[in-house]
């Protein structure tokens, strides 16, 4: 079975399997919301995603609830200076202490949260990431944050590759376009250990009186 031909302009998505909900255990699991930041998401910003700013009441929802739980919230900040090679890439953005560089307030970071900042588009190259999820022994990773097919899909291949259960939900992240964000969705829900849902409210987090 494969493919071996120059795809055409429309090709079939794959089925997704979505999980109907996910119940984590909150001690051993840590949101990360990747690159929610002004440059990514809010009007104005130098690489703006359409789609962005509508997933920021449901993130918000899902940290609220899993703070309250007592599970971990990771932030990855993208971040930039004068020569970086992605600016060949794409256009400036993210460029460290500016107003794009911020995280949007409506998800600002609370005390006792950890914001790594990255140079790449992968959460854990050259971060405190995977340092972090030890010290804490971390099983579950909740991702959320933009932009799907970039710097969610690599953080997620990441995590998967060092076997963290992996958990998207696909009215949390955006894509640049609806193929970027099938595309993920499909490689979590088929490739990582991990499981897709449809909305952050699938995802539930028990402590051990509720479990």
């Amino acid at each position: 079975m494969g493919f071996a031909y120059v795809p055409g302009r429309q090709v079939e998505v794959p089925e997704i399997n979505y999980a109907e909900s996910v119940d984590l255990n909150a001690e051993d699991t840590a949101v990360i919301v990747v690159d929610m930041q002004n440059d990514f998401v809010k009007e104005g910003g130098s690489l703006r995603v359409d789609s962005a700013l509508a997933t920021i009441p449901s993130i918000r929802e899902l940290l609220n609830r899993a703070r309250r739980a007592g599970s971990r919230v990771i932030y990855t900040q993208d971040t930039h200076d004068d020569g970086d090679p992605e600016w060949q890439i794409w256009p400036e953005h993210c460029r460290r202490d500016t107003e794009g560089w911020e995280i949007v307030e409506e998800l600002a970071p609370n005390a006792g949260d950890l914001v790594c900042i990255k140079n790449r588009y992968d959460g854990f190259y050259g971060t405190s990431l995977e340092h972090w999820l030890r010290v804490w022994n971390i099983r579950n990773v909740v991702i959320v944050g933009t932009v799907s097919s970039i710097c969610v899909a690599h953080t997620a291949a990441s995590a998967g590759l060092r076997w963290y259960n992996i958990v998207v939900p696909a009215d949390g992240v955006s894509a640049i376009t609806e193929f970027d964000q099938a595309l993920t969705l499909r490689q979590v829900s088929w490739l990582y250990v991990g499981s897709v849902v449809k909305s952050t409210v699938d995802i539930q987090f028990s402590t051990g009186e509720s479990r």
